[in-house]
Parts: structure tokens; C-alpha cells; sequence
């Protein structure tokens, strides 16, 4: 009978169960616990490496390797608290390639309390992030009136204040060399390109060597025979190419507009022996140095034609003779900007016009190089100091707020101040 009785009675099973299910029990409730734990640490681990790329974006393109890896750890460590993941390893990568990318990766591991109790000792987590943002390449075309007017009511010393003020805008502005270009393009009539390019084959001597200003006569005299009589010869030649002071007239219509390749002899420069010639220009370039040496040699002389102001600054930006512009890499954004600032109307080129008065014909030829180069996809700025075609400058311009109307020299630097923060806030875009 007590046999039976112990092998039928049930007490005490429900404490026999819970003994053999409470380990089970115990794992699975740590497991959640540690596992929340995990969750919490990639979570923080992921806010802080995101804001370590961030914070990278500004200075990465001025670290070398090793240093943007010091780097991305000491920002990782200021955001992550201290204790949550063991072994913790930060790298960093930045990139340009379509604008510029910083990229980083965090790894550590995350100790286990419960889970140590089945062999799991600790769990790796790891996180990444990258940032990018669009970096656009500056190539800037200074095209500056240096015609005789500049020198009236201090235009041409306010001029040269704003430029280097400019320049040293954009010089700011650029991470590393190339991200800013600049050209200094000097006009009056004609632009200078530089009196030892005679040689260059885009040169059209056909006018220059017309001109009887470039033609040397001698005379020779013979006498002979009683009574005496003298005959004298004459004898003209063309001077030497390399006697020409540098500048070059506007081109055969209608390349005078425009920067086709001078391949032929109606699509070439005409050189021209302007008594007035204005200082050589300068092609882009990011010779800071350079570049100021340039602004510092513009003298005011001459009389006006912003069309070949224009489209020389616009040449400037390609990389096609006469100035071959360095080549754009297809990874990267560019803005090419052409800066006009002139403080009078047209009056001469090599077809119309006195010098001395507006003349609506040359009017006519700097808004066709407008309309191209637009078309082109240059961003225009134009500044009008105190007179001139306020109509043709504000047409000219590619939009209402990159024209500038300035009532005295003065407002040269602040208005060139306000241009150059433009270009550098249109650079950075993240």
C-alpha cells in the first residue's frame, strides 16, 4: 500500500520543474538583459561616429593619414562615455571623387554578464558612417577696366584695395591647391597677352604687318658723274615680330564673341602695336603671390571695349589655346565665374567708335559675348562704377542680385567683399 501511494502522489512536482527550468529561465532573462545592454551600446556607438564624420568634414582635406586617424579617435572619444564597450578601434578614410567624402568605422566589444554563464563572454558590435558633401572647384576670370578713366576719383586705388582683399577671400576658400583658380584679365581697347607669345601660331599678323607704324624705311643716296646727280632709293621693311608690345585687337566677326579655337587664319588673335596697351594679363593660376604682382601693375590708359575684356576672361577658363586653362577632372564640380567691372561705356574696338564717346555698336558686340557666354554655362557678376550702360551691364549679368550699380569708388571693396563671401558660401554646399 505504500508503494502504491509514492508512486501515484504528485506533491512536490511543480518545485521539481521549476528546478530544472530556472537555469533556462535565468540565461534567457540575462540574454535580455545583456542584450539591451548591446542595443545601447551601438546605438551611442552610432551617434558618436556619426558625429565624428561630421565634425571631419571640415578639416579632413588638410590631414595627412595617420593624422586623420588621431583624429577620428579623439572626436569619437569626446562623444562616446567611457566604460559601455572595451577595445574600442576607430578608423577614418577621406575621399574626393564626385565632391568629398569622410567615412569611418567603429569596433569594440561589449562584455556579457548572464551570457557568461553559457560561454558567451562578450558580444563585438560595430558601427559606420559617411558623410559627403558637394565641393565645387572655383575658376575665377577677374576681367578689370584699366581704361584712362579709372585714374579719376581714386577708382583705380579703391580697385586694387578689392581685388587683394579678394583674393585673399578666395585663397580662403580653398583646401588645397587647385580648388580655387583665378585669372586677372586687365582691358581697355585691347588686352595684353604678353609680348613674347610673337611666336604662337594663333597669332594673325596679316593686319599688324599691314600697319605702316610696323614698317621700317631706309633711304640710300647715290651721286655720280659732273655735274653730280644724286638719285635716292627707298627701301621698306617690315619690323621684326618680336617689336610688338604684346596687345591684340577683337577677332574677325563673329569669333570676336565667342572662344573658338584659333585654328585658322580667320579664327585667329590680331596683334596690334596699341600705344595704350593695358598690363598683361594673367592666366589661371593659384600663385597668390602671382596673382597680387598682377593687380599691382594695372594703370589706368586707354579707352573701352568690354567685349574684349569679356571674352578673353572667358577664354580664360577653357582649356583650349591661347591660355589652356588646366583640365577639369570629370569627378569634380566646377563653377566657372567671370567678374566684369568697368566704370564707363564702350567707345572703341577694331571696327566703330572714337574713343571718347559710347558707341552702340561695340554695345551691340559685348552683349552678343554675354549671351554666349551664359549659354556656356559661366555665372556672370558685373559692377558698374558710378557711369556707364547701366541697361547692357545689368542684361549682362546672370542674375538680378550679381549686378552691382556703385555711386562711388569706395563701394569697389565692399562690393567685392560681398562677392567673394558669395563664391566661398557657393563652394561648400554640405
Amino acid at each position: 500500500m505504500g508503494i502504491r501511494r509514492f508512486l501515484v502522489c504528485r506533491d512536490g512536482n511543480v518545485a521539481m520543474i521549476f528546478a530544472v527550468c530556472l537555469l533556462p529561465l535565468l540565461v534567457g532573462i540575462g540574454a535580455a538583459v545583456d542584450y539591451a545592454r548591446l542595443a545601447d551600446a551601438r546605438e551611442t556607438m552610432q551617434n558618436s561616429i556619426d558625429a565624428t564624420t561630421l565634425a571631419l568634414s571640415s578639416e579632413a582635406a588638410s590631414l595627412s593619414t595617420s593624422t586623420l586617424q588621431t583624429r577620428a579617435l579623439e572626436i569619437f572619444n569626446v562623444n562616446f562615455p567611457s566604460g559601455k564597450v572595451d577595445s574600442i578601434a576607430v578608423s577614418a578614410t577621406y575621399t574626393r571623387s564626385n565632391g568629398a567624402n569622410v567615412s569611418a568605422t567603429a569596433t569594440g566589444s561589449v562584455p556579457m554578464t548572464f551570457m557568461n554563464i553559457v560561454g558567451v563572454s562578450s558580444k563585438t558590435v560595430s558601427v559606420s558612417s559617411t558623410s559627403n558633401w558637394s565641393t565645387q572647384h572655383l575658376r575665377v576670370a577677374l576681367v578689370l577696366d584699366n581704361s584712362g578713366s579709372m585714374k579719376d576719383s581714386g577708382k583705380m586705388t579703391a580697385l586694387k584695395k578689392a581685388t587683394k582683399n579678394l583674393l585673399s577671400t578666395l585663397k580662403s576658400a580653398a583646401v588645397e591647391d587647385g580648388d580655387v583658380y583665378v585669372s586677372i584679365i586687365p582691358f581697355n581697347k585691347d588686352v595684353d597677352v604678353g609680348k613674347d607669345k610673337y611666336t604662337e601660331t594663333w597669332l594673325n599678323w596679316t593686319d599688324w604687318e599691314a600697319d605702316s607704324v610696323n614698317k621700317t624705311t631706309t633711304s640710300t643716296t647715290t651721286c655720280t658723274g659732273r655735274p653730280k646727280k644724286c638719285t635716292t632709293t627707298y627701301d621698306t621693311k617690315i619690323n621684326d615680330h618680336s617689336t610688338w608690345t604684346g596687345c591684340v585687337t577683337d577677332r574677325n566677326k563673329d569669333y570676336d564673341v565667342g572662344i573658338e579655337a584659333p585654328v585658322s587664319a580667320n579664327t585667329k588673335f590680331y596683334p596690334e602695336q596699341y600705344s595704350d596697351c593695358p598690363a598683361q594679363l594673367t592666366p589661371l593660376t593659384y600663385n597668390w603671390t602671382t596673382l597680387d604682382t598682377a593687380v599691382d601693375a594695372m594703370t589706368p590708359v586707354g579707352a573701352t571695349n568690354q567685349t574684349i575684356g569679356l571674352v578673353w576672361g572667358w577664354q580664360s577658363l577653357v582649356s583650349t589655346s591661347p591660355l589652356d586653362a588646366p583640365v577639369k577632372d570629370a569627378n569634380i564640380d566646377y563653377l566657372d565665374v567671370v567678374i566684369l567691372l568697368t566704370d564707363g561705356v564702350n567707345t572703341k574696338n577694331r571696327w566703330n567708335g572714337n574713343g571718347s564717346s559710347q558707341s552702340s555698336d561695340v554695345d551691340t558686340r559685348t552683349s552678343l559675348a554675354c549671351t554666349a557666354a551664359k549659354a556656356a554655362g559661366v555665372s556672370i557678376f558685373t559692377v558698374l562704377v558710378m557711369d556707364g550702360n547701366a541697361t547692357l551691364l545689368r542684361d549682362c549679368a546672370s542674375s538680378s542680385d550679381q549686378y552691382f550699380k556703385l555711386t562711388s569708388a569706395d563701394q569697389i571693396i565692399t562690393t567685392f567683399n560681398t562677392i567673394g563671401t558669395k563664391l566661398s558660401k557657393l563652394r561648400i554646399a554640405q
